[in-house]
């Protein structure tokens, strides 16, 4: 058993903490805190490029396939807000082409600033 007579402060108020040996917080609003506080930074980063993903993926997704693929312009994709620095995934087939994805939906580099838009089945 820990010392019951040790007083305990929360992390996030410095409030006497009631109950539990191993309790660090005196709520869940200051527990929620504290830990918002120490990953905001690391949040902040996965949260833009989470959001930088969806809005590719919404890029992508706008284009209407024919058969599982289409073809439209570098221009057409820049002005619907796509970023070429933001993908999930490669995929290189035997032949050596590489394709680029954003989750099941990706693109093939063409001639002439085309690109092959596609869908992984």
């Amino acid at each position: 058993m820990g010392d019951n007579n040790a007083e305990r402060k929360c992390l996030e108020c410095g409030a006497r903490i009631v109950g539990r040996a191993d309790k660090k917080f005196c709520s869940d609003g200051c527990r929620n805190s504290y830990n918002n506080n120490v990953n905001k930074d690391s949040k902040n980063l996965i949260r833009n490029i989470n959001n930088r993903l969806r809005k590719n993926y919404r890029v992508l997704d706008s284009f209407t396939l024919k058969e599982g693929k289409t073809r439209t312009s570098k221009t057409r994709l820049i002005d619907k807000g796509f970023d070429f620095d933001f993908i999930t995934n490669l995929y290189t087939t035997k032949k050596g082409t590489v394709y680029y994805f954003v989750y099941d939906l990706g693109y093939l580099p063409l001639e002439n600033d085309y690109y092959m838009i596609v869908k992984r089945e």
